[in-house]
């Protein structure tokens, strides 16, 4: 039973992978969440992680992007309660979907739903945003994108604040293995100053058979047209650089040139899993912005020149190794 459920998550990234899973193993999802006004910005993560040994841990993050707060909260294993077949998951007295949060935790609590999700493209043999690499068995991190862009509906009280999110804007994706890339950058936004648009971008290092590669992947999506930026369509990077405060990529395929600037802000310390555990940290900002400019080559036009607001960014580990 456990192979089929894996089997069947293959196609489909959003639900929970780690059916028959007792160690080296985590699994989490992240919740982006901001108000409309963008006064407020959340991203909410709860997973499980289970280390080298077997001990076992299901957590709630929360981390408060206008206020660079971060907390982290522990549960036992037994009271993470995922659903076969689709993501339905309990953590204690929280519940997480596609559709909706429901959180009861010391300093947050409320109820949110989301509509008109937008999720990434998927195959057959392109499950999702992992594309072909989604069969194979032995990669340190698997990812998935729920929706890249989508409508928030209620309100949570926090810290005794009460916070309307009805017109808010919503973003959702997970990982899922034994640990976070060495290194790698990983950005977001969908507060542009057209509506319709969202963006997400990432460059890892892969660590493949006994060697690693540079691994990317980026969607811009412009009304409900997603467009692709991977590795396995013959995307290649022409630039990455990072300083203090800014990073540049460049990324072209056979259609499309993608510029992008982000410009860093001051960052929250996360917990991120190493063989399993919750023992790394990150670094991420929620108050970043990220210009970017889209091409089309074979009409020789600008589609999209914008910029991000309200965007999530995080530069981890040895990300040297990433510069082009």
């Amino acid at each position: 039973m456990n192979q089929l459920l894996r089997i069947h998550a293959i196609w489909n990234p959003h639900v929970y992978h780690g059916w028959g899973r007792s160690k080296r193993f985590f699994e989490g999802w992240y919740y982006k969440i901001v108000n409309d006004s963008q006064t407020s910005a959340f991203a909410i993560i709860p997973g499980i992680a289970m280390d080298e040994n077997g001990n076992k841990q299901s957590f709630i993050q929360v981390l408060d992007g206008m206020n660079n707060i971060a907390k982290y909260y522990k549960f036992k294993a037994e009271e993470f309660k995922p659903t076969p077949r689709k993501h339905s998951l309990k953590i204690g007295e929280n519940y997480f979907s596609r559709d909706e949060i429901s959180l009861d935790l010391p300093n947050i609590k409320g109820d949110l739903k989301f509509k008109n999700l937008s999720p990434w493209s998927n195959s057959v043999f392109s499950p999702g945003i992992m594309g072909p690499y989604s069969f194979i068995p032995f990669m340190e991190c698997y990812h998935g994108i729920i929706s890249m862009n989508h409508d928030i509906l209620g309100s949570l009280k926090y810290n005794d604040e009460d916070i309307s999110f009805n017109k808010g804007k919503g973003y959702m994706e997970k990982d899922w293995g034994h640990s976070f890339p060495k290194a790698y950058i990983w950005m977001q936004s969908n507060h542009f100053t057209k509506s319709n648009i969202s963006l997400k971008s990432s460059i890892a290092i892969i660590p493949w058979m006994t060697s690693s590669f540079i691994g990317h992947i980026a969607g811009l999506l412009i009304d409900d047209n997603l467009i692709e930026f991977t590795t396995y369509n013959g995307t290649k990077v022409n630039k990455c650089e990072i300083s203090i405060d800014k990073v540049k990529i460049e990324m072209e395929n056979r259609s499309y040139l993608l510029k992008i600037i982000a410009h860093r802000e001051k960052a929250t310390t996360l917990a991120a899993p190493i063989s399993g555990f919750m023992d790394g940290r990150i670094d991420e900002s929620m108050r970043a912005s990220i210009e970017v400019e889209l091409f089309d080559k074979k009409k020789k036009i600008v589609l999209v020149k914008d910029i991000g607001k309200s965007a999530g960014i995080e530069v981890a580990g040895k990300y040297e190794v990433l510069i082009k």
